[in-house]
């Protein structure tokens, strides 16, 4: 699906922005020494080491990855030094650039720039990657395993030089076994029966979620639906360029709103996004009279999960860019979403991949480039919070200070909003098109402002 999407427009690699700050011993030439040691030799271990079979025919059927006997570490890995000041403008300035250009597919399609020259001394990574090899939750997971607890570890790999855990081995199946299940692959009486049943679960579940969302059209519910985003800015046909801005914000002050206004943690999230894009849109002249929708990836335990699993689905929600006061906002965001996440969790989890894939699949069609802001879209913006770890991490005594999650724009969904936790923290990454949402920096600053407004408001 994400080679399918691939275009010069769209291009479908996720990143992420990692800064460090030194150790007070840390030599000046600490990139310079790190690049020699990779020219002397470095592993390069799955899945960086994997590239596609066919790279000049993306949408081939009988496409697969195959691994690349010598990765050109030099290539993949580059050095860079930013303009002085090297101020956090000159760095968004950067990889706003960097995530303007696709990889390339003759390669293992990643890329990763140690950039130098920030002020205090710090330095940063930035990693892109083709989501088509890893998604980003995976691609972080891996960033992150590259990474240590200890501040005195100075040896530490980068992260594609590390082996990933080993699978454990599976023990020979009887013959017996693997007669029978070549008899029910074939056709046989339980396999059959199986597959029977979980084609009849999954119609029956679409039955169901269709009936949920005529009740919502018909006002019948309070739950958003797929009709009700209106037409935006954020909307358009976009281009190959992009724009990057950050925000961080300390995570004990969101939780204290959270606790005072009896919502979650991600309901804070979405109300800091919702001011910063009503606040945006009005300097631009453009913010619907109707309030923005906004679609979340959410984990929701299903009612027969007897396991304690999660199940990973789709919810749409209001974000009351209608309203003006702070408080009376939040407030309809928590409804919003405590009426989006009860109607998950009377789900199957077959009616939760149902109910996922009614909502999202109309936002297909937005995505074609002759159709993107000619029709009304399906949702206005996607906002997702990855949690990440609560301690500190280090890199050969570099202290990690942020890391900073980059996604992907595509036609009729101009900007992104994702957030990481880490350490105390929650880093926000605002991707968007250049040239369809315009003075992107401004989403940032404005994020940080709301906080202020609501703690006013709420506290």
């Amino acid at each position: 699906m994400f080679l399918y999407g691939e275009s010069r427009e769209t291009m479908m690699h996720v990143a992420g922005l990692l800064l460090f700050t030194p150790a007070p011993d840390t030599p000046p030439d600490f990139l310079r020494q790190l690049m020699d040691d990779l020219r002397a030799g470095s592993p390069v271990f799955s899945p960086w080491n994997l590239k596609l079979r066919t790279p000049e025919l993306l949408r081939n059927p009988l496409q697969a990855w195959v691994e690349e006997p010598e990765v050109d570490v030099e290539y993949h890995v580059r050095r860079t030094a930013l303009p002085s000041p090297g101020d956090e403008r000159e760095l968004g300035t950067l990889i706003s650039r960097l995530h303007g250009y696709a990889v390339d597919f003759h390669r293992p399609p990643w890329e990763m720039h140690l950039i130098e020259g920030l002020e205090r001394n710090r330095f940063a990574l930035y990693v892109k990657v083709h989501h088509a090899l890893v998604d980003g939750y995976t691609a972080m997971r891996l960033l992150i395993h590259g990474l240590t607890h200890d501040p005195d570890d100075r040896e530490r790999p980068l992260f594609f030089a590390i082996p990933p855990p080993e699978r454990p081995r599976r023990e020979p199946r009887p013959e017996k076994e693997k007669e029978k299940d070549k008899e029910e692959e074939t056709g046989g009486g339980i396999h059959f029966a199986e597959m029977l049943a979980a084609i009849r679960a999954q119609v029956g579940a679409t039955k169901t979620v269709a009936r949920a969302l005529v009740r919502a059209v018909q006002g019948e519910d309070e739950l958003v639906t797929p009709l009700q985003a209106p037409r935006c800015v954020l909307n358009q046909k976009i281009s190959r360029n992009r724009r990057f801005a950050t925000q961080t914000l300390e995570i004990e002050r969101i939780r204290a709103v959270a606790r005072a206004v009896d919502g979650t943690f991600n309901d804070v999230v979405l109300a800091l996004s919702a001011t910063s894009l009503r606040r945006y849109l009005l300097e631009l002249d453009a913010l619907p009279a109707a309030p923005l929708v906004a679609m979340l990836p959410v984990s929701v335990r299903t009612k027969d999960d007897a396991g304690g699993g999660n199940a990973v689905g789709a919810i749409l929600a209001s974000l009351a860019t209608d309203i003006e006061d702070p408080e009376e906002r939040i407030a309809e965001i928590v409804a919003s979403t405590r009426t989006a996440k009860q109607q998950l969790h009377g789900m199957s989890k077959a009616q939760i991949l149902s109910y996922s894939a009614l909502l999202t699949t109309p936002a297909m069609l937005q995505m074609m480039p002759g159709v993107a802001g000619r029709v009304r879209p399906t949702f206005n913006v996607v906002i997702s919070n990855v949690p990440g770890p609560d301690t500190a991490l280090y890199f050969r005594g570099a202290r990690l200070d942020a890391s900073y999650p980059l996604s992907i724009p595509v036609h009729g969904q101009g900007l992104n909003i994702t957030c990481n936790s880490y350490a105390g923290k929650v880093c926000f990454g605002f991707t968007g098109c250049r040239d369809t949402v315009p003075h992107l920096q401004r989403l940032a600053v404005y994020t940080g402002d709301a906080l202020v407004e609501l703690e006013r408001a709420v506290l």
